[in-house]
């Protein structure tokens, strides 16, 4: 490695050290949510993020947010939400000749870190709303189609499904978020810490910004210059391979309780998640420990379980841990 690209490695792991610290001071524990929220910046992906009300989600995102530096919206989802409400649309008005001619009033999609908070509360015609701006950064409105400049992440909460008035989010959108990650409770010593901390009359903290939207745009280039033995690049495919019941190497577990597997997609996420994960451990290569680490929160919302694992009452982690515990010794 030469002096610049070393140079560039050291900016990129002071950041994310001065990231951590500032949104240290407002979240209490979840170091490992945290390094996933990271991880999707770097690689320039979207995060579903999913709890119990009372989580903190919300609070961990704007805190993120506020962060990074960069342009910040939120989007509450409800049931009676419309697309144009994410996407904004165009409106009639008169011109200084008195001519009528049509103006796109850009919705709150046009940011760089947009909050889907409950998205799942909405239907699912609105949650596709944000599909095409979390695939190809545009959203197309009466035809126009309209450039969202970069970068662009979506970090969207949801309750679990259980609670009353949500909605699945479709399989297509699902697909399109790099993790699912679960925030959950806290342990005791750090939930009382919460609780000292958000109820004394100290002055709320101020979150200073490390980074802007150019630097974090060199990240995102300098995470894909991270080489993947093929070795390693093969373990990561067989591994999403595995998901799949009908491939002939899946485990038998998985060909017991899994109904869907996950696609392509996968494999080409958690091979990118890696790299970032790597470069935030020191580490200027990938390893088949980067590749697992990050299996459930990559896995967990792109595969199905069938009946028999809801009878023997198996979740998705469980049968993804039995996964990776077989690749691993494979």
């Amino acid at each position: 490695m030469n002096d610049a690209a070393a140079s560039r490695v050291a900016e990129f792991r002071e950041v994310t050290q001065q990231l951590r610290t500032e949104i240290g001071q407002v979240i209490v524990g979840q170091d490992h949510v945290v390094e996933h929220l990271l991880i999707t910046l770097f690689v320039g992906g979207h995060c579903l993020v999913t709890g119990m009300p009372g989580t903190a989600k919300t609070l961990l995102v704007r805190t993120l947010a506020d962060a990074l530096g960069l342009q910040f919206n939120r989007i509450q989802f409800t049931p009676d939400l419309m697309p144009t409400d994410i996407t904004g649309t165009d409106i009639i008005e008169d011109d200084e000749n008195g001519q009528r001619q049509w103006r796109f009033v850009p919705g709150p999609i046009f940011t760089n870190v947009l909050l889907a908070d409950e998205i799942n509360r909405t239907p699912p015609k609105t949650q596709a709303a944000l599909l095409e701006a979390m695939q190809e950064y545009s959203a197309t409105v009466r035809g126009q189609r309209h450039t969202i400049a970069k970068p662009f992440f979506v970090l969207a909460t949801q309750n679990p499904l259980e609670l009353e008035g949500t909605y699945p989010l479709p399989e297509a959108q699902l697909d399109r978020f790099l993790f699912n990650i679960l925030l959950d409770y806290l342990p005791l010593e750090d939930e009382l810490k919460v609780v000292e901390r958000f109820t004394s009359d100290t002055p709320p903290i101020n979150v200073q910004a490390c980074t802007n939207a150019a630097q974090i745009l060199a990240f995102q280039q300098l995470v894909r210059q991270v080489p993947v033995s093929e070795s390693v690049g093969r373990y990561a495919v067989q591994l999403v391979r595995g998901t799949r019941p009908q491939d002939p190497a899946a485990p038998e577990e998985v060909k017991r309780y899994v109904k869907f597997g996950a696609s392509v997609r996968a494999a080409l996420f958690i091979t990118l998640a890696a790299k970032a994960r790597a470069l935030m451990e020191g580490r200027y290569h990938v390893t088949n420990d980067d590749i697992d680490a990050l299996a459930a929160p990559v896995l967990r919302h792109r595969v199905m379980v069938n009946y028999f694992a809801e009878a023997d009452g198996l979740t998705i982690d469980d049968v993804l841990s039995k996964l990776v515990t077989a690749r691993a010794a494979a």
